[in-house]
């Protein structure tokens, strides 16, 4: 299982240069269903796994 984590500025680079904000929304709308992070030394990290799912789910979505 992939464990890598990635800074939140590059997730935000992942996901089509989105804004700081736009994790936010997205974070806070259920709907979204946008993978949460994991917090380490009150920095915000996400496993690149959950991200590249969440962005596959999307695309077939659309």
């Amino acid at each position: 299982m992939n464990e890598e984590r990635i800074t939140a500025a590059a997730a935000r680079e992942m996901c089509g240069g989105v804004s700081d904000m736009t994790f936010w929304r997205w974070l806070h709308d259920p709907a979204m269903n946008f993978p949460k992070p994991d917090y380490i030394r009150k920095r915000r990290y996400w496993r690149k796994a959950d991200l590249v799912a969440w962005l596959q789910t999307q695309a077939e979505a659309a």
